[in-house]
């Protein structure tokens, strides 16, 4: 990010980051802090190399990064992902978040290339930024059941996430509707490619559904190309990294929204190295993880 935006992002996290010298040493200072959390989040340096680069210990650079993630999540969550054009496309979809093999339940994160995952649940406007997220489930859960058992399915359902309102195709009549691929169930407000024998017309609706989910498989890729500690494990407690996910969430609408550049590069980059992490098997004990949800109520 530009320097501007970096301490406009600062600004916005003083209130929760601010912090007082003591008899024994001076506070580390907010954009100090901040810079150490998006380094980390940015690279897949280790947290040696981190304190090696700010002159700190490897202790300090993960308290910080946790200060400062919990301090995006608190003050710029419910302001940034969050629905703002009711007339935008919305699609749905999941990304995989690798993780350190659980010693309990195990097999229901494991996949069948032989790592364990984490799910991330993305609905994504139609400029790429996200305007929903839930994070947590295990990897080895459908896409519908986690889809079903989410804050924004419940929203949907309600009626509370986006308002009733119509709008003519031609001679019929359809209401607001979010895109998402054929594992997702079918419902009012739900749009899925049709399966099946298809004719023509139904490859013709298909093509012009996927092509609407189009933005969803970039944000995902523009999310990891920016955040590259999402494309190997987290060298974390596991009840930290659903808020580290969705820090990287906020920060990417943020620097989207900002209008920063995104260096063809780095796209390249999580191919490539998504594809060193599939080689490889990780058997480190961790704990469960546990699902939470970051939906959002919507602002008018």
């Amino acid at each position: 990010m530009q320097k501007s935006t970096f301490q406009e992002l600062c600004a916005w996290l003083a209130p929760a980051l601010q912090c007082q010298d003591t008899h024994l040493r001076p506070a580390i200072s907010l954009e100090k802090r901040v810079a150490i959390a998006l380094w980390k989040l940015a690279t897949l340096d280790s947290y040696c190399s981190v304190g090696h680069q700010f002159g700190m210990g490897r202790s300090t650079v993960g308290a910080v990064l946790m200060e400062v993630v919990m301090a995006i999540n608190a003050e710029l969550l419910h302001r940034t992902v969050r629905l703002r054009d009711l007339h935008t496309i919305l699609a749905l979809d999941r990304t995989h978040i690798p993780i350190r093999t659980p010693p309990h339940q195990a097999a229901q994160y494991i996949k069948r290339k032989g790592y364990f995952l984490m799910v991330l649940q993305g609905l994504v406007d139609q400029w790429g930024q996200f305007t929903d997220i839930c994070v947590g489930w295990s990897g080895r859960a459908h896409n519908a059941h986690i889809f079903q058992n989410s804050y924004l399915y419940h929203r949907l359902q309600a009626g509370a996430f986006f308002p009733e309102r119509n709008y003519a195709v031609g001679d019929v009549q359809m209401p607001t509707c979010i895109v998402a691929n054929a594992a997702y169930p079918l419902m009012p407000w739900l749009m899925k490619p049709l399966t099946g024998h298809l004719d023509a017309s139904r490859e013709l609706f298909n093509s012009h559904l996927n092509r609407a989910r189009f933005q969803m498989e970039c944000a995902f890729g523009r999310l990891k190309g920016r955040f590259r500690c999402l494309l190997t494990w987290l060298d974390m407690a596991e009840h930290n990294i659903p808020h580290v996910v969705a820090a990287c969430c906020v920060l990417h609408n943020l620097v989207e929204r900002k209008g920063e550049a995104f260096l063809p590069a780095w796209g390249t980059r999580v191919d490539v190295e998504g594809r060193h992490f599939e080689q490889c098997r990780f058997h480190t004990p961790a704990s469960t993880l546990r699902a939470i949800s970051f939906s959002l109520r919507m602002k008018k």
